[in-house]
Formats: C-alpha cells, structure tokens, sequence
C-alpha cells in the first residue's frame, strides 16, 4: 500500500484534534492508535468510512468519526472516505440504492419526482424509506467488505513483495563475498 501517498494527502493530527466538530467526542480522538497508519487500520478505516458512506443522514463525517474511534481504526482515513458520497455523486448512487432495495423487497418501484422542500421529503421519504433503506444498507456492508478485503490483500502483496526483493538483496550479497 503507498502508505506514503496516504499520508500526504491526510490532514495533520494536530489540526484534526483541535477541530471544532471534533469536539463532540472529547478527549476520545486523542488515542494516538486513532492515527496510526498500518494494515489493520487502514483497511478498517475503509470498512468504516465506506459503509457511513451510505447511511444516508447529513452528518456522515461524525459518524464515521465516531465509527473509527468505536472500532480504534484510522480516524482520518474513515472521515475521507464518506466523501465518496458527495452532492454530486449522492443522488445516483442513493437512487442506485432506492431499486436495489425495491429489487430485493420485490416491490413496485415508484415514479419519483425529486423536489428540494420539507413537504416533499417527509411525504416521499414515508412511501419509499424500506426499500431505500434497505439499499442502503446492502450497498454499505458490501462496500465495506469489498475495501476491506481489498486493502488487506494489496497491503499483504506489497508485504510479500517487499520481504521478496530482500530475501534476494541478501542472496545477492552473499553470493558478491
């Protein structure tokens, strides 16, 4: 795993700890297991910030913060993950969970007709909340395992690989004496 490449792009522990919306969780985030960067950590984080990604309530960030600091994974790498989940990837892959969820429920999906207002949030989220929630949830436990088991095996290879270059630098050597 380019564990380097993550940690330029990840924010400083520092600026992190003293986040204001941070805050919720007191002194909780100041394990320093919380920021550590290793196989088990990483591929948790994107267990958790993978399945926040589709729990569909505006406040996934916390969430997902309070998921890493629940399951002792890496804290920033779980928050930066919910954004796969953004305002322009959002409507697609939530009405990619509203049919999965009528597929697997065996309903009849609804014409929806999208309207940004209260009055039509509350109607229409009360008529489809099952099959969407369900779709939801589906995609979120399948996204999770899937990057879970994929940074777990790309971290292995590069381990493996890693142990494989110096087993030959050492034969190498050995053979130059």
């Amino acid at each position: 795993m380019p564990k380097r490449l993550i940690k330029h792009y990840m924010p400083d522990q520092e600026t992190l700890r003293k986040h204001r919306h941070l805050k919720v969780f007191g002194t909780l985030h100041h394990n320093p297991n919380l920021w550590h960067l290793n196989r088990r950590s990483a591929s948790g984080a994107f267990a958790v910030g993978l399945f926040m990604a589709f729990v569909p309530v505006p406040f996934q960030m916390l969430l997902a913060a309070g998921g890493a600091i629940l399951a002792r994974v890496n804290l920033p790498l779980s928050v930066l993950l919910v954004w796969i989940t953004n305002p322009v990837t959002m409507p697609p892959i939530f009405f990619g969970a509203y049919r999965l969820g009528t597929w697997l429920m065996g309903a009849r999906e609804r014409d929806v007709n999208f309207s940004l207002s209260p009055d039509w949030l509350v109607y229409e989220m009360g008529v489809i909340w099952q099959p969407f929630l369900l779709g939801c949830f589906i995609l979120g436990t399948l996204s999770a395992a899937v990057g879970f088991g994929i940074i777990r095996g790309l971290w292995r290879l590069r381990l493996v690989r890693h142990h494989h270059h110096r087993k030959q630098d050492r034969a190498a050597r050995e053979t130059t004496r």
